[in-house]
């Protein structure tokens, strides 16, 4: 395909009442800066409802297949990562917009190129008065997405129990669907498979030789392109894979890719 599409794959405005209702929920749900211990990881909400889950540092093993990169060995840090992907309702919170397709507060916002994904952190954390919530980078995101699995995807490897945790393979048009809508991975994160691609914060890159050994941005690369991760509604389950991975030009718009956020401890 071109590269202003995928690098690997063949592959009416929100209501301000709906929005208000459906944050509304959300605080009354999690409050403000609030843990949830019951559910095992510490879980913390801020003020448009976002939840962030505290991981804990790590090793793991960075890409596998013969149809992936090198798989290498990377070290983690401690680190908070999305619970979902960013939703319409707290994208419109945030930028008072919301280009999304399908549209519906309780789904992943999409059509956001990267570039109005950085003015979506850029104008979160001036709302929140920090500097901590970014893109993961790519392995971050992998770290995440596998939780502590070394199989194709984080239930396993196989792709018959792929349905009770992930949207995928959806005919063209049908759509995202709300998130949360299915099975967690072990680490109490949602749609990590599936639903929308998501944006990392690395430039893309062919392979992985001389990415750092840490999971910090792998400097340099095509800029023009930064890394999705995860799958989309209308992937197929080759896609989902954990360490799959696909790439998409910074300032295109598409009705598939979304995001989650990451921020530092």
């Amino acid at each position: 395909m071109s590269r202003t599409s995928w690098t690997m794959v063949s592959v009416p405005v929100i209501i301000v009442i709906a929005v208000a209702l459906t944050l509304a929920l959300l605080a009354a749900r999690t409050g403000t800066d609030t843990q949830d211990r019951a559910a095992g990881p510490e879980i913390r909400a801020n003020t448009v409802g976002i939840e962030m889950v505290a991981l804990p540092e790590g090793e793991f093993v960075m890409g596998a297949g013969n149809d992936d990169v090198t798989a290498r060995t990377v070290r983690v840090a401690p680190f908070e990562i999305g619970r979902y992907e960013v939703t319409q309702a707290q994208w419109q919170a945030v930028l008072g917009r919301n280009r999304s397709k399908f549209k519906d507060p309780r789904r992943p916002v999409e059509q956001a190129t990267w570039l109005e994904v950085e003015e979506f952190i850029q104008a979160l954390n001036r709302s929140e008065g920090t500097a901590r919530y970014r893109l993961p980078t790519e392995a971050e995101w992998e770290y995440a997405a596998r939780a502590g699995s070394n199989t194709a995807w984080y239930f396993g490897d196989d792709a018959a129990a792929l349905v009770r945790y992930a949207w995928f393979g959806g005919a063209p048009g049908t759509g995202s669907h709300a998130v949360g809508g299915k099975q967690a991975n072990p680490w109490g994160l949602f749609d990590m498979s599936g639903n929308v691609w998501e944006w990392v914060q690395d430039c893309w890159h062919d392979n992985y030789d001389g990415a750092p050994a840490d999971a910090a941005v792998f400097p340099g690369g095509d800029c023009n392109l930064r890394v999705v991760r995860g799958g989309g509604w209308d992937s197929a389950p080759a896609y989902l894979r954990s360490a799959a991975r696909g790439s998409l030009e910074a300032g295109l718009h598409d009705i598939n890719v979304g995001f989650r956020l990451a921020r530092g401890r």
